[in-house]
């Protein structure tokens, strides 16, 4: 059996953890049942992206994107949970399938546990953030540690067990940081952030999934979300530069000052972040998280029974 996650290119923690739960949660999956795809962590439920062959296994997968696959075929299809409810009613099983993220029981890993805390407070964006956007600068300037998504999913995992706070716009920082009890503010950088499977997750645990607005930081951040910056709409085509951008920028030739002018344009993100990092934190109930843990563990009891 071989577990399925969505590969990103640039590297995605909260998809590259599937390498490696599965082999602590189902030991030996890998030399049983070698038909059938393991379809976990990740949103992944989407026709463009699974196989149509084949037999799958669902345990905890979320819809949020494209189209589903056609899942009536029972024997190609075996649904044991989704991610949350709003996955299970678009799936058409019962509610009380969609129990949680998988990605919870990273935290019941021997090697996770009991991880010092070192970092007050970080910040996780999005992985497209990531890829265009000036964070580490922003979260340097605001006094916050930055965690790069597309960093080893072992070591992102530790930083995120490892602090005190963390504001998150990836939404795995979130379920991270709430698996291992830490306090978690979201936030979103623009409408790509997927809000549907947000509520999936939140339903689970019971907490409020609303992010706080953070301005992007960069032109070039805005023309990959095909959002605004400085004044200036972007949907994903070449665009010059804002007036008020192309006026800092211009005045700034080098490198170092190129760098200074940038900061200054990212002067809305850094404060909005800053602010962002001293709202009121969340934390699901710890008897909720709880429960939901052990329903999961249920099924994955009855999968050791059929598969293992």
């Amino acid at each position: 059996m071989k577990p399925y996650y969505w590969e990103s290119q640039h590297g995605n923690f909260g998809d590259d953890l599937n390498l490696w739960l599965w082999d602590f949660l189902l030991p030996g999956l890998r030399e049983a049942h070698a038909d059938v795809l393991l379809v976990g962590v990740g949103t992944v439920l989407n026709d463009a992206l699974l196989p149509r062959e084949g037999r799958k296994l669902v345990l905890g997968s979320g819809f949020g994107y494209g189209t589903l696959p056609d899942m009536r075929d029972r024997d190609q299809w075996d649904l044991r949970c989704v991610r949350g409810p709003l996955t299970a009613a678009k799936v058409g099983v019962p509610e009380e399938l969609g129990i949680i993220d998988p990605a919870v029981l990273v935290a019941d890993m021997p090697e996770f546990s009991n991880l010092p805390k070192r970092i007050k407070c970080a910040f996780v964006p999005h992985w497209e953030s990531a890829v265009a956007g000036l964070w580490p600068v922003v979260c340097a300037t605001a006094g916050l540690h930055y965690i790069d998504p597309r960093g080893e999913a072992k070591d992102v995992i530790r930083e995120i067990a490892g602090c005190e706070l963390i504001v998150a716009e990836s939404m795995h920082g979130a379920i991270l940081a709430d698996a291992f009890r830490v306090p978690w503010v979201a936030v979103s950088t623009s409408a790509n952030i997927n809000g549907f499977k947000w509520r999936d997750w939140a339903a689970t645990v019971d907490v409020d999934p609303a992010a706080r607005r953070i301005p992007i930081s960069t032109r070039a951040e805005a023309i990959i979300k095909g959002a605004r910056f400085w004044g200036v709409d972007y949907d994903g085509a070449t665009h010059a530069a804002g007036e008020g951008e192309a006026v800092v920028l211009q005045a700034a030739p080098r490198t170092g000052l190129r760098l200074a002018a940038k900061q200054v344009l990212a002067a809305p993100s850094t404060l909005a972040l800053w602010q962002a990092s001293r709202a009121e934190p969340q934390l699901s109930r710890d008897a909720r998280l709880s429960d939901r843990k052990e329903r999961l563990y249920e099924v994955l009891d009855g999968v050791r029974r059929d598969y293992l």
